[in-house]
């Protein structure tokens, strides 16, 4: 079935349901195609929409989509759970944070383009056909093969009910990290585009590696059926992480300290140390060791990302440095 024939108000109550949905041919005369999960409740309630594989690279969230889908009845529910476990079936093929074909990011393009490239066309209906079903959104993500992060719950802060809903859902989440961010957020994610819906959501991120941790996966099985309780949609106790950190920042990862030459990138700072500006974080060496570049934090606060992959280029993120959550704000 393509996707643009997707009606999920005529999925059948009290069902559970997999499916595969068409997105656009491939050479080989197949279809690129996108798995969905479906819980229909035997009642009414919310609907909730979880991504994962945004990033072809970002395995935890792919894992704990199938395990959150195993754990619900559907007689259980209030509601809808609607889940993608892989949104960007190119990249997660080829290995890739970023799709090979048309070397777009899918997590840069929202709401996308039906008439555009297969990244700008996923957008495209994901935003189309399954945002609008959403009275919830969360896009499990982590670092990929190239970044480190901590296992973390990012949310809208904001004093509307949007962001109020957003801050609510991340504490009972229950990830051992809480990142605020102002709006207006950067453009074209999965979040920003249920925003300017009227959608408020949540996104994950963790070490990545290029691995599948059983503990990260763990967490976002739990946050997501937290959330799930959260909402009323499930009858459950929750079973959160014990919050170690609570930052505030614009979020936007493509604003980060980067690689100003070629070479192996030795790092001297650890995720969620204290650093100062102009603090040395570490050095980007030539092969027999030599320093080529210094490497310095560009303002106080928190190391909320790091780079994992030592060989780095010219314009590689090399860290990104957030500030503590004051309540005042």
């Amino acid at each position: 079935m393509h996707i643009r024939d997707l009606e999920i108000d005529e999925l059948p109550r009290g069902a559970k349901q997999s499916a595969w949905l068409d997105i656009a041919g491939r050479a080989d005369g197949g279809a690129w195609r996108l798995p969905l999960l479906t819980v229909i409740g035997a009642e009414t309630g919310p609907a909730l929409l979880v991504l994962a594989g945004v990033h072809g690279d970002e395995y935890e969230g792919i894992a704990a989509i199938p395990q959150v889908y195993r754990a619900i009845k559907a007689q259980d529910l209030r509601g809808r759970l609607i889940m993608a476990p892989i949104c960007n079936m190119p990249a997660y093929e080829a290995l890739q944070r970023s799709s090979p074909i048309d070397g777009l990011n899918l997590a840069r393009v929202f709401p996308g383009d039906v008439d555009g490239a297969i990244t700008r066309q996923i957008a495209w209906w994901l935003s189309q056909k399954l945002l609008p079903q959403a009275d919830f959104l969360i896009d499990l993500h982590t670092g990929g093969i190239a970044y480190e992060l901590p296992t973390l719950i990012g949310y809208v802060h904001d004093s509307s009910e949007l962001g109020q809903a957003s801050r609510k859902a991340a504490a009972a989440f229950g990830a051992p990290v809480m990142w605020g961010h102002p709006l207006p957020l950067p453009a074209g994610r999965s979040i920003s585009a249920a925003t300017d819906m009227g959608i408020p959501s949540l996104y994950t991120e963790a070490a990545g590696g290029g691995r599948c941790d059983p503990d990260v996966v763990a967490c976002f099985r739990d946050g997501v059926i937290n959330v799930m309780t959260h909402l009323g949609m499930i009858s459950r106790d929750l079973s959160r992480r014990r919050l170690t950190h609570h930052f505030m920042g614009d979020g936007n990862l493509d604003t980060v300290i980067q690689a100003r030459v070629d070479g192996f990138f030795q790092r001297e700072v650890s995720l969620l140390e204290n650093v100062k500006r102009g603090q040395r974080l570490g050095a980007i060496l030539d092969p027999t060791g030599v320093e080529l570049a210094q490497v310095d934090a560009d303002q106080d606060g928190a190391i909320i990302m790091l780079r994992g992959i030592p060989r780095v280029q010219v314009g590689d993120g090399l860290a990104h440095i957030t500030q503590p959550y004051h309540s005042r704000e």
